[in-house]
């Protein structure tokens, strides 16, 4: 039985349907982004996992409308009328807005926590400066202006919001006098400053140590809970993800391959990928690990049939044939592998 990642029971806040993003490059088109698709709720989070490579960012970034210059993209992306009649108070294909269009939409209803906060972060402005600019940026368009010890006072709500200590403190230092994880809670702030309902966090917790990963995971679950936001965790560490969503969609070479209930696809993965992505982790329980063998294939040169059967240790001659679509593979999971089957598995 091949079906889509579209349950219809579900209000989804933000629809992904069938989004594709092609690149050029001296050997011709290229696709990061395969045909995906998926829903997220308010109130939900949803974890993408998969390799460097995989297609988790350029997917988070077509979102964003922040997609490198001579970019194309097929499908859509709808986001669910807002509450308060503000950008969002249509349905809205984000796909589909003009540069005007997503501006105003982007940071009010949608926003990103990126990965690396160094990177992300001006160096020669402070704190408080850098979250004051993405407010006033977001502000409705014709309204009154607030003034500027309102807009102060927000910022600094926003730095208390997000857990940072002292923030009439922090928020007159610059980036570089923060550790990294008061920074990435720099970062968090930004990005909910002006109130969006979907929210995008790439990587959030790389290159932090596991005591400040552990509170950032923790902040970004009660921000989630008590904002009601939808939130799409991007990450590479099914462990991590595993304390934030409830639901992951693992991606491989630009396609989705499983889907699923976190504790479901944690302890019955139904794809070969997952099942390698899961001996490759650490665990509490003293083992060996184990690689994935090869590599992820190059986006001009990806096999004719399943992307991964190069690398698949179960892999049959009718793999190379064509792209499996997915498969259900228990109550909301779903597999994109020939192998499963809805009443008897693999």
């Amino acid at each position: 039985m091949l079906i889509s990642l579209y349950d219809s029971s579900v209000t989804a806040l933000l629809e992904v349907r069938g989004l594709t993003v092609e690149l050029p490059t001296p050997a011709g088109w290229v696709r990061p982004v395969n045909d995906v698709w998926f829903d997220l709720a308010a109130g939900e989070t949803l974890g993408l996992v998969g390799e460097s490579g995989s297609g988790k960012t350029m997917l988070s970034l077509a979102l964003m409308g922040l997609l490198p210059p001579g970019a194309r993209t097929a499908g859509e992306a709808w986001l669910a009328a807002s509450a308060d009649g503000g950008a969002g108070a249509q349905r809205l294909n984000l796909m589909a807005l003009r540069e005007r269009e997503r501006t105003a939409v982007r940071g009010r209803e949608t926003a990103m926590i990126f990965q690396e906060p160094m990177t992300a972060l001006n160096p020669v402005l402070r704190i408080g400066a850098q979250i004051e600019e993405a407010i006033r940026a977001h502000l409705p368009r014709g309204g009154p202006r607030p003034a500027a010890r309102e807009i102060a006072q927000r910022a600094l709500e926003a730095l208390g919001r997000a857990a940072v200590p002292e923030p009439e403190i922090r928020a007159r230092q610059f980036p570089h006098q923060l550790s990294g994880g008061l920074r990435q809670r720099a970062l968090i702030a930004m990005a909910l400053a002006a109130g969006p309902r979907v929210v995008i966090a790439d990587e959030p917790t790389t290159a932090l140590d596991v005591t400040v990963q552990k509170q950032i995971l923790e902040l970004l679950a009660r921000l989630q809970r008590e904002l009601g936001l939808a939130l799409l965790f991007i990450t590479h560490d099914l462990g991590v993800v595993a304390q934030v969503a409830a639901r992951v969609a693992v991606m491989y070479a630009g396609r989705i391959v499983e889907e699923g209930p976190i504790a479901e696809v944690l302890r019955r993965p139904r794809h070969p990928y997952t099942e390698g992505l899961l001996r490759a982790s650490p665990q509490l329980r003293r083992r060996k690990l184990e690689p994935i063998a090869g590599t992820v294939p190059a986006l001009d040169a990806l096999p004719p049939g399943c992307a991964f059967e190069p690398r698949c240790a179960y892999r049959r001659e009718e793999c190379a044939a064509a792209v499996p679509g997915l498969r259900a593979a228990g109550p909301q999971h779903r597999a994109r592998c020939i192998l499963v089957s809805e009443t008897t598995g693999r």
